[in-house]
């Protein structure tokens, strides 16, 4: 999971590796972070039925596929479309919330390949007990990533459902100039997806790529992430895909544009397995990130690192950089992936 795993890990392994059988987890995800700033410890159903179902509303529209993944939960899914069409009052969607809405999420939320040692709130009936597990998470410089980067892995995984991805393998795509990832429907046309900052962040475990120093995705924060590109995008003459998903790290301000900053240079070698790492961070998730890097880089571990290898040694022979010769930050923490 992790090196010394923290308390933003083993939230981040529910949200990034856990299974996405429908949307609920990312729903109950953002409820409890909402949540856990009221300092409420016991909450009860009725009130857990406001943030959740409100957040499965938001989303309704976006993509129709997870009612035949989920059919046990139809009611629910069903309830949430009424009330977005006027049919059914408020007061009705959150009682068809309370009885239909919490029959698996609330069993299956820490289970990533068994059951997590640290939990985020107790199940009891009729109620959730919220842990101090979740109060702190709420004081740890993460928590305001968090909420961003369960967003951007929502639609991650509806962009995936809504292209039939289990057929169909979709690539995402960078905008530089927008910094947001997109893909292209079955008719060619281009569709955004996400910021790149949320959906990398948390494979970073929210840590500048160089450097390990906190970062942050929350626009206009002191510390905002750049996106940066492993093998500078000035040698994308000669560099295949050097857009792709592969080659996007987030940095520090510091490192990528500081005084002594990476700018346009290609980084010391010693980062190679450090990307590599990263991506098998990202492939080891769900779709469609992970198709899109096996797309990319190649289908097996080895494959993937010495895509990397090759692509490294030619940016060295176009850049004119020596073996030694390559950039590294001025300092680094300790590292967490």
């Amino acid at each position: 999971m992790a090196i010394d795993p923290k308390l933003e890990d083993y939230w981040r392994s529910i949200i990034l590796f856990g299974q996405n059988v429908a949307c609920y987890k990312f729903a109950l995800a953002k409820s409890l972070l909402e949540i856990a700033q009221t300092g409420k410890t016991v909450i009860t159903l009725d009130e857990l039925s406001e943030p959740y179902s409100r957040y499965v509303v938001e989303h309704i529209g976006r993509c129709e596929v997870q009612n035949q993944l989920t059919p046990q939960l139809y009611p629910f899914l069903e309830g949430c479309k009424q009330f977005k069409k006027g049919q059914i009052t408020y007061e009705q969607l959150l009682e068809i919330t309370r009885r239909e809405g919490f029959k698996v999420v609330l069993d299956k939320f820490h289970n990533v390949k068994g059951t997590l040692p640290v939990q985020f709130y107790k199940k009891e009936k009729g109620k959730i007990i919220v842990t101090d597990e979740l109060f702190r998470l709420l004081e740890t410089e993460q928590f305001q990533n968090l909420a961003p980067e369960v967003e951007a892995r929502w639609r991650l995984v509806e962009r995936a459902w809504e292209l039939n991805i289990s057929r169909n393998l979709i690539s995402v795509n960078y905008d530089p100039d927008n910094q947001l990832l997109f893909t292209f429907s079955d008719r060619r046309r281009r569709v955004d997806v996400t910021s790149c900052r949320d959906a990398l962040n948390g494979y970073q475990k929210g840590k500048c790529f160089y450097s390990f120093a906190d970062i942050s995705i929350e626009p206009g924060s002191t510390n905002l992430a750049d996106v940066d590109h492993f093998i500078p995008h000035s040698l994308n003459e000669y560099i295949r895909n050097i857009d792709g998903v592969w080659n996007l790290v987030l940095s520090s301000t510091e490192c990528n544009r500081g005084e002594r900053g990476k700018f346009d240079r290609l980084p010391d070698i010693k980062y190679l397995d450090r990307l590599h790492n990263r991506n098998e961070f990202l492939i080891t998730s769900n779709h469609p990130l992970r198709e899109t890097l096996i797309q990319q880089t190649g289908n097996t571990p080895k494959k993937r690192h010495g895509f990397l290898l090759y692509t490294y040694n030619t940016a060295q022979t176009f850049s004119g950089t020596g073996r030694n010769d390559g950039w590294k930050s001025k300092f680094e923490y300790p590292a967490t992936f």
